[in-house]
């Protein structure tokens, strides 16, 4: 069931490279999972404010599911400077912390080209992660003066059997439909890949459809296995 939670807090997280500019849209009072979801890159524009972010939020916090959102370090009003990935995951992983901390619940990770790059490889092994969603992951390669500037490697979920969920379009310019294919393709099960026919990599006018594919998975792989 689809619940309405309009209650945003606006917060700032202790991080390793300093503070971390975060909002937290509140959860129903017997909110099952909390959720964690990443923005895009952040030397192209990607802050906690894009519009595929929200949309994910959206989705998750839906099901009365607290869901926090940060600035990586650099962007917004977070302190420190882009660190090409590498210090992002440090980012990811203190959000992970504080939210579990905060909430004691089961966690979600989803997140958004390159925050699905950095965001996956912080949550995959967090024991207190029990779900992960890749929004436009970006499987490369790509031109150096792309949105990703690099080619990501997903090797480390090769043995990660947690529930997957990687949503795409079908003309992603940073994720090739065979490249992607390839990857969901040597991972265990479960997993899932749903490529939305017409959308490009930021989903532009195809939102509606990430948002219900979302909606769709959680109802099937995570809130079915609440007890009513």
């Amino acid at each position: 069931m689809i619940v309405q939670n309009s209650t945003i807090k606006s917060l700032f997280l202790e991080g390793p490279a300093g503070r971390l500019e975060a909002l937290l849209n509140a959860g129903a009072e017997n909110a099952t999972h909390a959720a964690v979801v990443c923005h895009p890159h952040p030397l192209f524009g990607g802050t906690l404010h894009n519009k595929v972010v929200f949309h994910t939020m959206k989705a998750l916090n839906g099901f009365g599911f607290p869901v926090l959102r940060f600035n990586f370090r650099g962007a917004g009003l977070s302190h420190g400077e882009h660190d090409h990935g590498d210090g992002e995951v440090e980012d990811v992983k203190t959000a992970l912390d504080w939210l579990y901390a905060e909430f004691h619940l089961p966690l979600l990770f989803a997140g958004f080209s390159f925050g699905a790059a950095v965001g996956l490889r912080a949550a995959f092994s967090d024991v207190q992660v029990k779900a992960l969603i890749g929004v436009g992951t970006p499987v490369g390669p790509v031109a150096a003066d792309s949105e990703v500037p690099r080619t990501y490697t997903f090797d480390f979920l090769r043995d990660c059997v947690k529930p997957k969920l990687f949503v795409s379009g079908a003309r992603d310019q940073f994720g090739p439909r065979a490249k992607l294919e390839a990857l969901i393709a040597s991972l265990p099960e479960p997993k899932k890949l749903v490529v939305i026919e017409g959308a490009d990599h930021f989903f532009e006018g195809r939102l509606r459809e990430l948002r219900e594919t979302i909606e769709s998975w959680v109802r099937e792989e995570i809130v079915r296995e609440v007890p009513l």
